[in-house]
């Protein structure tokens, strides 16, 4: 279950209580879901609120009469088909863990306890046990639901308050899993909340709020936590460094200041790909001089310890940052590569997509990627998607392991589905299913489990 049909409930519902956010968090699951229309409806319009006993309405009229929490079937089993608190506590074990012959055992005493308890017909014992059924198999107990409603309430808040600082820690507890990084970016452009490359010079270990970054607006900048082959030790050193005396120059002033052992070529690439070094050159100028920085700075930091003559004070080499930058030619597939390490580093396109020299056709497609996961979109009926692969995974069927199927992510600028080529379109398919490929995908829409993917049987590869 997705939370784009919660978000649509919760819109329908326009909660005025946290009362209200706590009944859909119980609701919300296979089973209740069925009540949700029903719960609207009478929150909105109290003369439909029934009963089917009087008796239920003690239990039910916070509710407007719908079984929300296993706490109201609880009380039912209690006060209206006479179960002592030790039997109701069989009861729930019973309904919680689904056991079919002993729910089967729990219908006809609960059923018999109406009658000989509360003085109900047989008929209407039966006809409430038929109501309750389908809920009681997955029924949420209410101490759960206010707990995870209040969470919701509190975030909503924070969220529609404080976006930035909000996202920012969304964006922080996410880290290291690039695709809800991923879908947390996306959210923040969608709310105005502009997401940047990390920055030496203001970066921290976490995502960080850079308070009035461009026209008096907040926006976020990636931690150096997570750069990929830089390393925690190596961004706190930059960090206390930073800290204790100042932003960085250049390049050199950065390699003579910061000492740590691991701050090596391999890490100087990283912060130089990710683009963390930005504001002292064009990454592709300052990589291709990387290795004439890190000698540079061995041979100074040799000749500064080493120092202790006057020879030496006299003739001492010259400060790092002195010395001149040799300037390259700029590749003119700058913007790919930069992209490119990016996602290498990041995980994530930062300064730019692939997608976005597309940007006009996808805006004027009839169906993106977006609305064809919360939009109702009819099973087997044939699609064509523009996106960009990721994620491939070939694997060997199950019934046949010498027959190939392939499963990837097409994502565009607004959402990713899941894509599938099964073994039948394996060989015509298989070249073109490859990471970072621009293609066109026709196939059928499949659902499982409320999620849709994309059975392929025809792809095209962009050749810009």
């Amino acid at each position: 279950m997705n939370g784009e049909g919660m978000t649509k409930y919760l819109v329908d519902l326009k909660p005025t209580t946290i009362h209200d956010i706590n009944a859909m968090v119980a609701l919300y699951r296979p089973g209740p879901i069925q009540f949700i229309p029903l719960y609207i409806e009478r929150k909105h319009n109290p003369a439909l609120i029934t009963y089917m006993d009087p008796m239920l309405e003690d239990i039910l009229n916070k509710t407007y009469g719908v079984l929300v929490y296993q706490d109201d079937l609880l009380m039912m089993a209690h006060k209206i088909a006479g179960y002592s608190w030790g039997e109701v506590d069989k009861f729930r074990k019973a309904v919680g863990k689904k056991i079919p012959e002993e729910m089967a055992k729990q219908k006809e005493k609960f059923i018999d306890g109406c009658v000989s308890h509360s003085n109900w017909t047989k008929q209407k014992a039966e006809d409430v046990w038929k109501w309750i059924e389908p809920f009681a198999a997955y029924g949420f107990n209410k101490s759960h639901s206010v707990s995870y409603g209040r969470v919701a309430y509190i975030t909503a808040f924070l969220k529609a308050n404080y976006p930035t600082e909000y996202m920012a820690s969304v964006l922080t507890s996410e880290s290291g899993d690039v695709e809800s990084v991923s879908v947390s970016v996306r959210e923040a452009a969608r709310m105005g909340i502009e997401v940047l490359a990390p920055n030496i010079n203001t970066s921290f270990g976490n995502f960080t709020v850079l308070k009035q970054y461009q026209d008096d607006k907040d926006a976020i900048g990636f931690g150096l936590y997570s750069i990929k082959n830089l390393g925690e030790g190596i961004s706190n050193s930059i960090i206390e460094e930073r800290k204790d005396y100042g932003p960085f120059e250049s390049i050199e002033n950065l390699l003579e200041r910061v000492t740590d052992k691991n701050l090596n070529k391999k890490s100087l690439e990283a912060l130089i790909k990710s683009g963390a070094l930005d504001d002292f050159g064009d990454r592709i100028e300052l990589l291709e001089n990387s290795d004439k920085y890190l000698d540079h700075h061995k041979t100074h930091a040799r000749q500064d310890k080493n120092q202790g003559n006057m020879f030496d004070m006299l003739f001492a080499a010259p400060a790092v940052h002195d010395k001149p930058k040799e300037k390259t030619v700029q590749n003119p597939e700058y913007k790919n590569q930069r992209l490119a390490w990016e996602k290498e580093l990041l995980g994530i396109y930062i300064s730019g997509h692939p997608l976005d020299k597309y940007k006009n056709t996808l805006e004027n497609v009839k169906i993106n990627i977006e609305k064809l996961n919360t939009e109702g979109v009819d099973e087997k009926v044939y699609t064509d998607i523009m996106g960009i692969i990721e994620s491939v995974k070939e694997i060997a069927t199950k019934k046949d392991p010498t027959k190939r199927m392939i499963f990837f992510k097409l994502k565009d600028l607004s959402a990713e589905i899941e894509c599938v080529v099964f073994p039948k379109q394996f060989e015509n398919l298989k070249e073109k299913v490859k990471d970072e490929n621009v293609v066109l995908v026709k196939g059928k829409i499949s659902t499982r489990d409320d999620k849709k993917s994309i059975v392929v049987d025809e792809i095209k590869v962009s050749k810009k």
